[in-house]
């Protein structure tokens, strides 16, 4: 199965370490370009995180890297999504804008969208429930 990994940037160690457990099941992964670059050694994620904090934000490179579209094209060639949804500014089982975003378009696009843990307590949870997303509860196993 063609999986895309989707999460924040924060969780890169988790992404990659995820994609390696995935490769090794026999899926093909993708994840998302500003992780591949830190992993590639291009820069650090403190680096990254950084940069950000010295922008006020993150949509420079977002902008800069086209990254939102290029997500779309990555996912629309994809069997299935999964999110890396764990703990981040306070917040049980993370997913911030950026993943919201990318859940959509595999949900319009009809892929396969899965959590890596069950649906966080934040504001847009039902629009996340109405994805009907397939919760793995941390078992990479459940994949199929």
């Amino acid at each position: 199965m063609k999986i895309v990994i989707c999460a924040s940037i924060s969780f890169t160690n988790k992404i990659k370490e995820v994609a390696d457990q995935l490769s090794e099941k026999g899926h093909i992964v993708e994840i998302p370009f500003t992780s591949q670059r830190i992993i590639n050694g291009e820069f650090s994620l403190e680096q990254f995180l950084a940069e950000k904090q010295k922008n006020g934000d993150g949509a420079f490179r977002k902008i800069q890297d086209n990254l939102i579209k290029r997500y779309y094209e990555i996912i629309k060639n994809a069997d299935a999504i999964l999110v890396i949804n764990i703990d981040k500014k306070g917040i049980e089982n993370y997913i911030g804008g950026n993943t919201l975003i990318e859940m959509a378009f595999a949900h319009v696009l009809d892929k396969k969208i899965f959590l890596l843990n069950p649906i966080p307590e934040i504001s847009y949870k039902d629009e996340i429930a109405a994805m009907q997303p397939i919760i793995l509860d941390n078992d990479l196993f459940k994949i199929r």
